[in-house]
């Protein structure tokens, strides 16, 4: 059923437009550029989304609440940047938008979740990295996210930080790189979940390093960032909106941050990029079922 209609915005390349629109969202949060004039382009995507059926054209949208399914628990990136958008969308739409949390298997239970709900606007997903990597990360999904999800709009890029407990005997990247060499399979490196951006960014660091980290996957960042902060595990490379508080605050320290350039945020801190480029930033997308159409 392709009934549902859509503007193709997004901040790159659009699979159905071929161009895309600067897009991130309407706050401005540390570590991520949120621009509210920019994020209207959502609103007026989202408001002309659904038309069920022709004698449904010249009903208004949304009728009734809508979910945005988000495939980490409450408290992670994700969940974070997933609840401002809900929560001003609500404010403007004059309907909920709820963010629901379907936590494992690194975002596809989340996606499948959606996959199988009816085309009909009202079931979103709140798409990360981890969608592109699970693509090939996986060979027995039960959807394939190319063919069965269609991007809708591009939320905002956000920088990774690589961060340690305040306890970890390393103040730069060299030091715990030196560290880490002298003491091989004793430091427990944490990730919200295997294959997940934070997994990624951590085994590519461990493959440019020629380090034995130790990982310790987490459903979702906020389980793994619990055990950061009590010192159960060493080394993580999440988001830096779950994590900017706890830096300013003294709980972590922040060695590194994955941006090519200082980061506002983190401007005291190491460049990944200049020492391993092919650290990357993470990506947040709104995505629908594949009934839904760009245009």
């Amino acid at each position: 059923m392709r009934s549902i209609r859509a503007v193709a915005v997004g901040d790159g390349p659009s699979a159905a437009s071929g161009r895309g629109i600067g897009l991130l969202a309407p706050v401005r949060m540390t570590g991520m550029k949120l621009l509210r004039r920019q994020f209207l382009h959502l609103a007026a995507g989202v408001a002309a989304f659904p038309v069920m059926s022709r004698a449904a054209r010249a009903q208004a949208y949304p009728k009734r609440p809508v979910r945005i399914i988000v495939g980490f628990p409450a408290g992670g990136g994700s969940d974070i940047v997933a609840r401002l958008m809900a929560q001003w969308l609500s404010e403007r739409l004059g309907q909920p938008f709820v963010v629901e949390n379907r936590p494992g298997a690194a975002t596809n239970i989340a996606a499948e979740a959606v996959v199988r709900s009816p085309p009909d606007g009202y079931t979103l997903l709140f798409l990360g990295s981890s969608a592109a990597i699970n693509a090939t990360f996986y060979d027995n999904l039960n959807f394939d996210i190319v063919r069965d999800v269609t991007p809708v709009a591009s939320i905002g890029r956000e920088a990774n930080v690589m961060v340690v407990h305040p306890s970890f005997p390393a103040m730069t990247v060299a030091e715990f790189i030196a560290y880490a060499k002298a003491n091989p399979g004793k430091i427990n490196m944490a990730s919200s979940g295997r294959g997940a951006f934070a997994h990624m960014a951590g085994e590519l660091f461990k493959m440019m390093t020629g380090l034995n980290l130790v990982h310790v996957p987490y459903r979702g960042g906020a389980p793994a960032l619990t055990d950061m902060l009590g010192g159960q595990v060493h080394v993580m490379f999440p988001v830096m909106s779950s994590t900017i508080e706890y830096i300013r605050s003294g709980q972590l320290r922040a060695l590194a941050v994955t941006t090519i350039t200082r980061s506002d945020a983190c401007r005291t801190h190491q460049l990944l990029q200049k020492s391993y480029p092919a650290t990357r930033r993470a990506l947040f997308m709104a995505s629908g079922h594949r009934g839904t159409r760009l245009r």
